[in-house]
């Protein structure tokens, strides 16, 4: 799987887990939701992503144009 779609998977799972454990444990886990749309957003403005970058040197390749 490329790396573009290794991270919207990456971060639907967060997402989708945070708030079902934010339902079910404590809804301190929303916060964790709040981070991961955070990191998002800020992504999307800088264009710099720490789950990119781990993604790399894990080997995921990148979608050949």
């Amino acid at each position: 799987m490329p790396i573009e779609k290794s991270m919207r998977a990456i971060a639907g799972t967060f997402v989708l887990l945070s708030l079902a454990l934010g339902y079910l444990a404590t809804p301190w886990w929303h916060l964790f939701t709040a981070f991961v749309g955070a990191n998002l957003l800020q992504s999307a403005l800088t264009g710099v992503c720490p789950m990119e970058r781990l993604l790399e040197r894990l080997g995921v390749k990148r979608e050949s144009a």
